[in-house]
């Protein structure tokens, strides 16, 4: 039996509501679903797995229509998400840093990836999986911080790791990125870029090839896939590996507009959140799978790949360990959190303990079983986003 038909057959056994099972409606609800990927990229097929699957565990009584770049960009979908311009949103968190701020704290955080005793794509998957427990089970002001913006979480999504893509000069030492203008997806690696004497820029991912070919930036971090993700892949002539690193764990890939969500039955919010963790897991898994793919593509276009030179490396290493110390501070000060290092630590032990259950996950339905059982099947539908 297929992971998606073993999600049903539990659906279908579990979520009786009344006596009346998924089969119960005449009609089908349909919901929008926008997010800023273009069609054909990886969070595009992510999303329409999304739809197969609430469609499927509802016997064709929730039907998600996906817009790729279309109803919503990156930059509209938190206030389009809050409005009801859309259903379901594939939200970026870290572009609304003062919205969700416990959310972005624990995102921030992603470059101590880099000082884990695992593998880059264990280390992503283990991100999202505590993330996700986290943010649902032991993070009530990450929900209120959504729910303040007329939204409801239901999972995370992460990417591989974050590294240098630049124009014209290759980018490999502390000497050569000083006064380099670098894109930056994030806060921690905008205080990385200050750290080793770069000069960040905040720009949406829907304008990276702009940023490039006109030469607004030198270099713009994010992962491999969003080469071809974003089709930024001819505006690049060196890639350099390894720094900064960490991942973009800052995406509520699946937030639901707290309107539509409450309209849905109980047994089809359950069906959301089970559909949740498959996209959940799709994506980082996908991701991870796809750098070494995309590596090799970039090769073959002529771009230069390189590895970073020691000095870089150290500068890199050094910023980690410092970030995570100030992290909180810096979050209390500039957004009011309260109890930023409870949060850190308490994340920090939940990240060791995912690094664990993610050990030899060789597939993505196998990892969605992981997260549903860890994290997704704690939520109590009958109240969840109720309030």
């Amino acid at each position: 039996m297929s992971y998606q038909n073993r999600l049903k057959a539990l659906a279908l056994g579990t979520c009786l509501i009344g006596g009346t099972a998924f089969a119960g409606a005449s009609e089908a609800q349909n919901l929008r679903y926008a997010l800023g990927f273009p069609p054909g990229s990886d969070a595009a097929k992510g999303a329409e797995i999304y739809a197969d699957t609430v469609n499927e565990l509802t016997n064709g009584e929730l039907n998600v229509r996906v817009f790729p770049l279309s109803l919503l960009n990156f930059a509209e979908t938190s206030g389009g998400l809050r409005d009801g311009i859309a259903d379901i949103g594939y939200l970026l968190a870290p572009y609304f840093p003062s919205e969700y701020p416990h959310y972005n704290m624990i995102a921030e955080a992603s470059m101590v990836q880099t000082l884990l005793d695992t593998d880059s794509a264990t280390a992503t998957m283990a991100y999202v999986g505590a993330m996700t427990e986290y943010a649902f089970t032991r993070c009530p002001e990450c929900l209120e911080d959504f729910k303040q913006q007329n939204q409801i979480f239901t999972g995370s999504q992460a990417s591989s790791p974050y590294i240098l893509h630049c124009a014209d000069e290759p980018v490999t030492s502390l000497s050569d990125i000083r006064g380099k203008r670098l894109r930056v997806a994030g806060a921690h690696w905008s205080r990385w870029s200050q750290h080793v004497g770069a000069s960040p820029v905040t720009l949406s991912a829907n304008e990276l090839y702009e940023s490039l070919s006109q030469g607004v930036v030198d270099c713009v971090v994010v992962s491999l896939p969003e080469l071809t993700n974003l089709q930024f892949i001819d505006a690049v002539d060196h890639i350099t590996k390894l720094v900064p690193g960490g991942s973009f764990a800052g995406t509520a890939a699946t937030n639901f507009n707290r309107d539509s969500w409450q309209s849905l039955s109980e047994s089809h919010r359950e069906a959301a959140l089970r559909a949740g963790a498959v996209s959940t897991a799709y994506i980082p898994f996908t991701y991870v799978r796809r750098d070494a793919e995309v590596l090799d593509l970039a090769r073959d276009r002529g771009i230069e790949v390189h590895e970073p030179d020691a000095d870089l490396i150290e500068a890199t290493e050094k910023f980690i360990r410092q970030d995570i110390e100030t992290m909180a501070s810096h979050y209390a000060d500039n957004h009011g959190v309260q109890r930023g290092e409870e949060i850190l630590t308490e994340f920090r032990e939940l990240l060791d303990r995912w690094v664990q259950l993610v050990e030899g996950i060789d597939n993505y339905e196998a990892l969605a079983e992981l997260y549903w059982e860890e994290a997704f099947s704690k939520v109590d539908v009958s109240s969840y986003g109720m309030d």
